[in-house]
């Protein structure tokens, strides 16, 4: 125990010198009061009767001793023969009444530990057992010329009184200096956190040899600094976090974080009684404002459009509410677009004059083919020297923001059955489309966002492909169930470095990471209401093609030599991957990857779309496997 810590922290704030004189006696009198306890505890009536009938035992077996005893120097006495048949009866009675003896005083003496002395009269036998034979030999080796003097009692004297004071600050309950800012609850457990508290109660709880400073009030709450001794680290008396949490009698439900202090011998208890975001209203959104705010710093947080992000949450943390604000910053500038994959629906009827949205299998599918596509194509316009496309109102900023990836996921493992019209649709491309986007359309400008309930990558129900999280920047996780969620999201160093979102209350609190320095300090996030986003204005719906003038039409029907007037040739409005592909055929694309190079459609697409071709009839294949237009097969 560092004392000298333990009396300049409690000097501090406490009102007298016998308050701060209190955590240093306070050992001694545990000690004492610990060892008296035990000795009242074993002064039971039977412990008192197995005593007594020891002592009889023990005083009739020494007797019976010396009776033998006596009888065998008798014997010897009477005869000089050693083999004469008297003495070697006295001498076995004489062994046979010693080992009687000894084993009625080892009894005796157990019986002595389970009955013992109270630790008063204890001590009252040591003091006069120093005091009277030492005063009676001082006395007697005083000379005559000298004065009377009998040192050893007095010193006995001194060592009661000192012992009797050590007592009584032992057991001195302190009065605390605290602040008068507190609550009621603050002020307990601040009381609690003082040296002169804690020091006189740490060893009953095991947490003897630390040492707090007395409790500061910050705005997140109340925040100590404890000195760790011994074989103490941060690491083992964070171990120790339910034996403070009794030590401070603090609630169940309060929010308390210890970690590694400013030394290697320190650590940081931090109680959340308090958050820095109280009294800031964080309803509604305007063009700008914060994602949330700090509530151990109370600074504000801003999450900045083009990152890859996760957002994690459970069911009624308050994922929708939280994310709607990063939603509408994503679809508010000219040069931005959202589009919302939510296979649940409820969110993307809120965004629907604000975003693309995305619901059934075959919209996230041609929505994802499209972003593809896209992608490519402004990867191709990047120009030498540059890392990333320069977005403006015809090449913007595009948002993805899937709702709920669990759902996703098993929505891409569906495959459709073939039918007469033409062979089944293979989902699995949504999750491949996804992947793509995840690895290379940030330099693109188009920008993942996945949310979900349950960040699990097992195989029986992840809600997070691993390919798609090894690219995302941001995590941001609200309320999660298990530890084992949490280092899902935050990655395996989460339960270590403190990012513990499984314990965070809901609703509408979540952490960040964004890098290596980010902390893991609670964010209380802005509400974002349904009727909020509905009454936003609307913005333009992004479309592939739209950015662009629409190409060419494409003419499907054969004119004749010398067309009449009524004869004109049939146009299909805006150009569809599908005209694209068969044009492609008609102009001499034999392959799969020739058509895939000409069209610059992903090969998923190319090769879904050739199938549909010929079923129709418009393509056909050889007999080498190239491709033809349908009508040489005529």
């Amino acid at each position: 125990m560092d004392w000298k810590q333990a009396w300049s922290t409690t000097s501090a704030t406490t009102n007298t010198a016998l308050d701060a004189l209190a955590p240093v006696c306070a050992p001694f009198a545990a000690r004492w009061d610990r060892e008296a306890e035990r000795r009242t505890l074993l002064r039971t009536p039977e412990n008192l009767k197995a005593l007594m009938a020891a002592q009889r035992e023990h005083n009739s077996a020494r007797s019976t001793a010396v009776m033998a005893r006596n009888q065998r120097s008798a014997a010897r006495k009477a005869s000089n023969n050693p083999f004469s048949t008297n003495r070697r009866a006295a001498r076995t009675a004489d062994k046979a009444a010693r080992q009687h003896h000894s084993q009625a005083r080892s009894v005796m003496k157990v019986a002595r530990k389970n009955y013992p002395a109270t630790l008063t009269a204890r001590a009252v036998q040591l003091h006069a057992a120093h005091a009277v034979p030492g005063g009676l030999a001082s006395w007697l080796m005083t000379e005559a010329t000298h004065a009377f003097t009998v040192w050893p009692a007095s010193v006995s004297a001194g060592l009661i009184g000192l012992n009797v004071a050590g007592l009584w600050l032992g057991r001195r309950q302190p009065s605390v200096r605290l602040d008068d800012g507190m609550s009621a609850e603050e002020r307990r457990l601040a009381s609690r956190l003082d040296p002169s508290f804690w020091v006189q109660h740490a060893d009953a709880r095991g947490l003897s040899g630390t040492v707090p400073t007395s409790a500061k009030l910050t705005p997140a709450g109340l925040v100590s600094h404890v000195r760790l001794d011994g074989r103490w680290t941060p690491k083992t008396f964070r171990a120790k976090a339910d034996e403070i949490r009794a030590l401070l009698g603090a609630r169940t439900d309060l929010r308390m974080e210890i970690t590694s202090g400013s030394h290697g011998d320190r650590a940081t208890i931090t109680l959340r009684t308090r958050s820095a975001a109280d009294g800031i209203d964080l309803s509604g959104w305007q063009p700008g404002a914060p994602w949330g705010v700090d509530t151990v710093t109370g600074d504000p947080v801003v999450v900045p459009l083009g990152r890859r992000m996760l957002v994690a949450g459970t069911s009624g943390s308050g994922k929708s509410w939280s994310t709607r604000a990063l939603l509408a910053e994503a679809s508010e500038a000219p040069d931005h677009r959202l589009i919302v994959i939510d296979p649940k629906r409820v969110e993307a009827l809120n965004w629907e004059h604000r975003a693309r949205t995305a619901v059934r299998r075959d919209d996230v599918l041609d929505v994802t083919d499209e972003l593809v596509e896209e992608m490519h194509e402004r990867l191709d316009e990047i120009p030498r020297g540059s890392d990333v496309i320069a977005i403006s109102p015809d090449r913007p900023r595009i948002t993805v923001f899937v709702d709920e990836g669990a759902e996703v996921i098993s929505m891409a493992k569906f495959k459709a059955p073939r039918t007469e019209d033409g062979p089944g649709t293979d989902y699995g491309q949504i999750m491949e489309n996804l992947r793509t986007l995840a690895r290379m359309a940030r330099a693109a400008e188009i920008i993942l966002i996945w949310a979900t309930q349950k960040p699990t990558m097992d195989g029986k129900s992840p809600g997070l492909d691993p390919q798609i999280s090894a690219q995302i920047t941001y995590r941001a996780s609200l309320a999660l169930s298990t530890s084992s969620e949490s280092r899902v999201v935050f990655g395996e160093d989460a339960t270590e470095d403190g990012w513990h979102a499984h314990k965070l209350p809901m609703p509408g609190v979540a952490m960040l990471r964004s890098g290596p320095k980010a902390r893991p300090n609670p964010v209380k996030t802005r509400a974002f209401s349904p009727a909020d986003v509905i009454a936003l204005p609307d913005r333009p719906i992004w479309k592939r093609g739209t950015s662009k003038p629409a190409a060419s039409p494409l003419r499907l029907v054969k004119e004749p030599a010398t067309p009449a007037a009524d004869d004109a040739p049939v146009s299909i409005g805006a150009e569809t991957n599908r005209d694209r592909v068969l044009r492609a055929v008609h102009e001499g694309a034999r392959t799969l990857r020739d058509v895939t190079d000409r069209t610059g459609i992903n090969k998923g697409t190319v090769s879904r779309e050739i199938k549909a071709l010929t079923v129709a009839g418009a393509v056909r294949k050889s007999d080498d496997g190239m491709f033809l237009p349908g009508q040489e097969a005529a």
